[in-house]
């Protein structure tokens, strides 16, 4: 199992989500986060500067089968991006075990 870790523009969730949801990801957990990132200059829209950093982020945590890690990424990535600084990242990391409470019952299955 894998967690995938996203973390995104709020601007863009809707479409992360449903496209996520087109390929039989229906289950994670999400969160408006704040950050700061690499990009030093600010960017001005309509006469007011901003910081990229200061743009809403939404976190999104993600626990998949092995078979699913790579649509899961490719779907975040192809839905995520506007192609300008401060899309967001993604990590992936192993998951040993995972038990479902109601039943007890552990392994990959309690992912479905």
């Amino acid at each position: 199992m894998k967690k995938i870790e996203a973390i995104i523009r709020k601007s863009k969730f809707r479409e992360v989500k449903n496209a996520l949801h087109e390929v039989g990801v229906n289950f994670f957990s999400y969160w408006d986060v704040t950050g700061l990132g690499n990009e030093k200059k600010g960017h001005v829209y309509r006469g007011v500067s901003y910081s990229t950093s200061d743009i809403q982020r939404r976190y999104l945590s993600i626990v998949v089968n092995d078979d699913f890690e790579k649509i899961t990424i490719e779907t975040i990535l192809k839905s995520a991006s506007t192609g300008n600084v401060g899309d967001g990242k993604i990590f992936v990391s192993d998951i040993k075990q995972a038990y479902r409470i109601r039943t007890g019952e552990e392994g990959g299955n309690t992912l479905n």
